[in-house]
């Protein structure tokens, strides 16, 4: 009879522990755990958990926050389906003191839940109504995959070097350090040049035995002069690298101490019929978390400088690997405060604080930020044409506006013809785009920008700046059009005052949304006829275009290409971080280490899978796989409310396609030829 009962009651608490609430997040942090976790930076956090139960959708939640003095605040039942992102509705919060919460939630499939483990937290010395709550850096050890002549790592990553050595006798011991192999030894920085392929030789004083010795670096004057991301006095000087050489004494061992900011590797994963696109994902993947070392999303080592751009394509990376949006949204805030020159990565950071929001469903970031958000949609800089110009001038106030004492200037791509190594003549990353005082990149963008400031409005209940906004966008698409697109080639030209038509003045206006239907076809044909003419963070907006321009064939051949002009070039040099070119002799000074060089990183899951959010926090998500000539895709995707599977394989004619949505998650299956199928949580298959 004992045994039974046992037996019964293992049994209620297995249930019973599987029908709690679990990954309890405030404001977005999973860990808040001291040492070591976040400390919360608001005074009034939001709270997010994932939903008990397989194919549950919440109905209701109660929240209980204490302090060790006891309850401070009770939600009581709120009727709502809302896990993600819940707002504090107790009296703001004191600095300096620790927190608990725990919550409790009714679903359509069962009566009320348990209560889930209560989530501690520390509130920081200061506090805001509002502010991001960020992770310390991680310092993790790493040996050596090999040890011979040339120690290796496996993998690029930032850090510093731990060695031990046993030397005959005491010396100095020579040590060469880099990201490059070269004929078996570790590549050497020639004479003269201006590689930022990084290398560093360290003299290491030894004293004759076995010991352990700390390989410190100096610090570079190109990555920390007074634009650079500092870091935390604790972590110290730290450059990438793989390989290291020692030449005095003999490696014992070798330890990579790698810096760099919380990371889930196993959170996502992507496997499919093409083994180098599984190398490029893996690529892509890994580069996130090597890429984060400043705490910041940095465009290389080079510098160690944000720019929009190169952090929108960090952001979705990121969102694709790891469920993790503080970095994110640091960077965004960041940027906002020092931005930088290109116009249009100006306009580039309202779409960085619109991902924020859909994949969080947190508007705090955008409320908080609204005015300068408005200001970087550059309306100030509209002519009396109706369109954008930066050459037009730039009045004090609207430089003040955007935190700016400089002015703007249009960028398109980079590097232009004739700097950073190429010749005068010889041919940029822009397609021989033809610069005038109104372009077709900014302004297409500016329009992007409009649609999305009038979203943000209509998320802040400003309904009549939303209605502004919108009839402004609907305005712009028509004289847009009007004046861009010479209908006698059925392509978008570069600018006013120029016939030159390339693939930037072309993919822009199918990335923002502005080719209408009957236009797409012949935009969409100029698009394939260009090619990769673009630099590898281009590509971003290529890809984009080619998938909403239904060219799921050309993207995946793209995708997959082993041309010089590839992604899988960066592989065959021998870089394991995505770089900043295609290769060398696109752009000479390039770094091996550079975020803005992932683009299939977020592609691969977003439009080749075809995952995308509708509802802000996922509450409703669309998919719409575009996986070709695959014979069979399989991902795992990590979004704040649970894990997204997916499995797409070819069977005889068609194709099958299993999902899994998480509880509390909607979605909206779109096949294709046209069906649209909607879906709860769970298990679901479809053919095609």
């Amino acid at each position: 009879m004992r045994i039974r009962l046992t037996i019964l009651l293992a049994a209620v608490l297995a249930v019973s522990c599987s029908q709690i609430p679990a990954g309890l997040r405030t404001d977005l942090m999973l860990d808040t755990s001291l040492p070591g976790g976040a400390l919360i930076r608001s005074s009034k956090p939001s709270f997010c958990w994932t939903v008990p139960g397989k194919e549950s959708l919440q109905q209701a939640y109660q929240i209980i926050l204490s302090d060790n003095g006891g309850v401070i605040w009770d939600s009581g039942w709120v009727e709502s389906s809302q896990s993600v992102s819940v707002p504090y509705g107790g009296t703001p919060l004191e600095p300096a003191t620790a927190y608990s919460w725990k919550v409790r939630v009714k679903t359509d499939g069962s009566s009320r839940s348990g209560w889930s483990k209560a989530r501690r937290f520390t509130t920081a010395d200061s506090l805001k109504e509002y502010e991001t709550a960020w992770y310390p850096l991680v310092q993790e050890r790493q040996k050596a995959v090999s040890i011979g002549q040339v120690v290796d790592f496996g993998r690029d990553a930032f850090g510093w070097l731990e060695l031990t050595l046993r030397a005959p006798a005491d010396g100095v011991a020579t040590v060469h350090v880099g990201e490059r192999i070269d004929n078996g030894r570790v590549w050497r920085l020639p004479a003269g040049s201006n590689s930022s392929v990084r290398y560093a030789k360290i003299d290491v004083p030894v004293s004759k035995g076995i010991h352990v010795y700390p390989v410190y670096f100096e610090p570079d004057r190109r990555n920390t002069g007074p634009s650079a991301v500092k870091l935390p006095q604790e972590v110290g000087v730290v450059m990438p690298f793989r390989y290291c050489e020692v030449s005095g004494a003999e490696v014992v061992d070798a330890r990579r101490i790698a810096v760099s900011y919380p990371f889930d590797k196993d959170a996502a994963s992507f496997e499919c019929s093409n083994d180098t696109l599984n190398q490029i994902w893996d690529l892509c993947h890994y580069s996130v978390k090597a890429t984060s070392f400043a705490g910041i999303y940095v465009d290389g080592d080079r510098e160690r400088i944000p720019y929009e751009y190169d952090a929108l394509i960090a952001q979705l990376c990121h969102y694709a690997s790891d469920s993790e949006y503080s970095l994110a949204r640091r960077t965004m805030e960041f940027l906002l405060r020092q931005p930088t020159w290109p116009t249009e990565w100006i306009l580039y950071e309202v779409l960085l604080a619109w991902n924020d929001y859909m994949f969080t469903a947190d508007p705090r970031a955008i409320a908080a930020n609204w005015d300068i958000l408005k200001a970087h949609g550059l309306e100030a800089l509209v002519q009396e044409n109706g369109f954008v110009s930066t050459t037009k001038g730039q009045s004090e106030a609207f430089l003040q506006s955007i935190n700016r004492s400089e002015a703007i200037r249009d960028i398109v791509d980079w590097p232009h013809s004739g700097i950073l190594g190429l010749q005068a003549g010889q041919g940029g990353e822009d397609d021989g785009y033809v610069y005038t005082d109104y372009n077709t990149v900014v302004n297409a963008l500016y329009y992007k920008v409009l649609c999305t400031l009038g979203q943000m409005a209509a998320v802040l209940g400003k309904d009549a700046e939303a209605a502004a906004f919108e009839a402004r966008a609907a305005e712009f698409s028509k004289a847009f059009n009007e004046t861009f697109f010479d209908s006698q080639r059925g392509v978008y030209v570069d600018g006013i005052g120029t016939d030159h038509a390339s693939l930037h003045s072309n993919m822009m206006p199918v990335y923002c949304g502005l080719v209408s239907p009957d236009n797409l076809p012949s935009v969409a044909e100029f698009i394939q006829s260009r090619g990769l003419r673009c630099s590898i963070f281009g590509a971003q907006v290529l890809m984009d275009a080619v998938y909403a321009a239904g060219l799921e064939d050309y993207g995946l051949s793209l995708l997959t290409s082993g041309d010089i002009r590839s992604w899988y070039n960066t592989i065959r040099t021998g870089s394991t971080i995505t770089i900043e070119a295609w290769d060398d002799s696109f752009k000479p000074n390039q770094d091996w280490n550079h975020i803005a060089g992932a683009a299939p990183g977020n592609i691969i899951p977003f439009r080749l899978m075809g995952v995308t959010p509708i509802e802000p926090g996922f509450a409703k998500v669309r998919i719409e796989p575009h996986t070709g000539a695959l014979a069979y895709a399989r991902m795992k995707l990590p979004t704040i409310r649970g894990t997204i599977e997916m499995d797409v394989e070819s069977s005889g004619s068609g194709k099958t396609l299993t999902v899994t949505i998480p509880a509390n998650m909607e979605a909206e299956i779109c096949i294709p030829g046209g069906e649209v199928r909607q879906a709860g949580p769970g298990t679901h298959k479809f053919s095609y």
